[in-house]
């Protein structure tokens, strides 16, 4: 079976090894894929395994040979299932890779904002401490997050695993999601009622019409002004202007956030330079141990297809 990996540079930077995958056929690796060059990269490749590369109707049209696309992530939006169906192209994903990896990286926001190491820290290496007048010179304030409410938006794994946390620090958990779940461990809400209650609102649903822009204008004013947003999901369930908007004039305390609506981030995005936001180039996936699992399910997969039981698959 010829393979084409596509995007080997989202994976890897030269610390995860490809070479299970070297033994399942005839591999060509790419570290990224132009978008006006799919099909050309692709060629007769019968697989192709791809991270973000926009395979769209033209473009799989455009690949007679292709009968599998593996995806190194759990979203495919940037896949045309349909026509794959249409095709017979069979497309897998890895999911509930990354549950731990974003869940460690919601809570680094957190205490970030609530504990301030970062601003501490400097303010040590800076000689602020050589200069106190006391032992204990508490220039930026903290707070506790016991007792705080925290609103989570979705509620899949990785939702589930940041109440767990959320929890341990003894934080009060509301949950909003679309599909109704047993848990008495946390209070579900309406979307209104989350964000008005909630101390810290994070967001973990997937992008649909009833989620993008969720984290917009209107919502965003029932907020606490010392609400902190945070968004590890998709980039346009945030209406990017409305928070920039709402972080600048006060209106909420803070925002951190993982993913943007256009990534690499655009030279015009609102929240370059907004107040008290902390903003990270799509990395709370990327741990090493992350990685290795992701590529491990990768190929995983590709066997299973190759062995005639596909797995994970996202066209039944």
């Amino acid at each position: 079976m010829k393979i084409a990996i596509l995007e080997a540079g989202t994976v890897s930077r030269g610390d995860i090894s490809f070479e299970e995958l070297y033994s399942l056929g005839e591999v060509t690796e790419y570290r990224l894929t132009p978008v006006d060059r799919i099909a050309e990269y692709v060629g007769d490749a019968e697989a192709v395994l791809c991270n973000k590369t926009p395979f769209t109707a033209d473009v799989l049209k455009a690949c007679p040979n292709l009968k599998y696309i593996g995806l190194c992530a759990t979203g495919y939006n940037n896949i045309d299932l349909k026509t794959c169906r249409e095709l017979g192209i069979t497309v897998s994903n890895v999911p509930a890779y990354s549950t731990g990896a974003v869940a460690q990286q919601v809570f680094s926001f957190i205490l970030d904002f609530f504990s301030r190491t970062a601003e501490y820290g400097k303010f040590v290496r800076d000689g602020g401490w050589l200069r106190s007048e006391t032992f204990s010179d508490f220039v930026f304030p903290t707070r506790e997050l016991e007792g705080k409410t925290i609103g989570i938006i979705g509620y899949g794994s990785i939702g589930r695993r940041v109440a767990g946390i959320a929890r341990a620090f003894g934080m009060n958990v509301i949950v909003n999601t679309r599909t109704a779940k047993q848990d008495s461990s946390v209070r579900f809400v309406g979307i209104k009622e989350l964000f008005s209650e909630s101390d810290i609102i994070t967001a973990h649903c997937p992008l649909t019409e009833e989620t993008r822009g969720l984290i917009g204008r209107e919502n965003l004013a029932l907020c606490k002004p010392s609400c902190i947003i945070i968004n590890t999901s998709r980039g346009d369930v945030v209406d990017e202007q409305a928070l920039a908007d709402a972080l600048n004039s006060g209106n909420i305390a803070g925002a951190a956030l993982d993913v943007l609506r256009s990534e690499p981030m655009a030279k015009n995005c609102p929240l370059q330079g907004a107040k008290n936001c902390i903003i990270t180039p799509h990395v709370a996936w990327a741990a090493l141990e992350t990685r290795e699992r992701l590529v491990k399910t990768v190929v995983e997969n590709l066997r299973a297809y190759i062995g005639g039981s596909p797995i994970n698959t996202v066209t039944d």
